[in-house]
């Protein structure tokens, strides 16, 4: 499956109606609770805090309730910012259209940074673990929510069955895009092993590198300090 920035952008552009209920239905409930559980280590950071990769700001606005302070969300799809923007009317969120590759912002500028379901669909991840390490303050925490393969080898069978099978049906009944969800199974199978992305980020410069599987490793949720 083809993985470049134009061919992911267009498949957010197009799905961004119905992103957070395939979400919702697809991971059984489970998606909101891994997103609390980001906005939850994320409580007692120093702000301002950045959300990359943030889609309708599902989690920017998790964020905000437990920090109470203005954070900037940023992605690379005006689509996704400009319908999720009615929900942040009451909050002081700031959105940014970038690309999380190339950061418009300067050195040290941030107390925290979260990514949830938005590194693997990065086409440099080392580059951009740089550019987080970069914009975040010294002893800013990183916190990165991804997808990951289960460890199980009979769950992996079943897992494997969800996502090939399940996910682009119900993706492409709700969406009408089916092609995005058969690359979201890609990208997930192809995504770096939670060991390997720590050693990503230790080889980067960040320190106190902890990563914590989650629902049957499905997902991990990994911890970064910058030194």
């Amino acid at each position: 499956m083809k993985k470049d920035k134009k061919f992911i952008k267009e498949k957010f552009d197009k799905i961004v109606k119905r992103y957070d209920l395939v979400n919702l239905i697809g991971s059984f409930g489970q998606d909101k609770l891994w997103r609390k559980k980001v906005a939850q280590v994320l409580k007692s950071t120093k702000p301002p805090i950045l959300d990359l990769c943030c889609g309708p700001y599902t989690l920017s606005i998790e964020i905000f309730k437990k920090n109470f302070y203005p954070l900037f969300a940023l992605d690379f799809s005006f689509s996704m910012l400009y319908y999720g923007k009615k929900r942040i009317s009451n909050y002081p969120i700031y959105p940014v259209c970038a690309d999380a590759e190339v950061l418009p912002f300067k050195e040290n500028t941030f107390g925290g940074i979260s990514i949830a379901f938005g590194l693997r669909n990065l086409t440099n991840i080392k580059g951009a673990l740089k550019e987080f390490y970069r914009v975040l303050n010294p002893k800013g925490k990183l916190v990165i929510l991804e997808f990951s393969w289960p460890k199980n080898k009979i769950f992996q069978k079943i897992y494997q069955i969800y996502l090939e099978k399940y996910i682009p049906l119900l993706g492409g009944f709700l969406t009408g895009d089916k092609s995005a969800y058969l690359y979201l199974a890609d990208s997930i199978k192809k995504f770096p092993s939670p060991e390997e992305i720590k050693n990503m980020l230790l080889e980067t410069g960040f320190t106190e590198v902890k990563y914590e599987p989650l629902t049957m490793d499905i997902v991990t949720l990994y911890t970064a300090y910058k030194a």
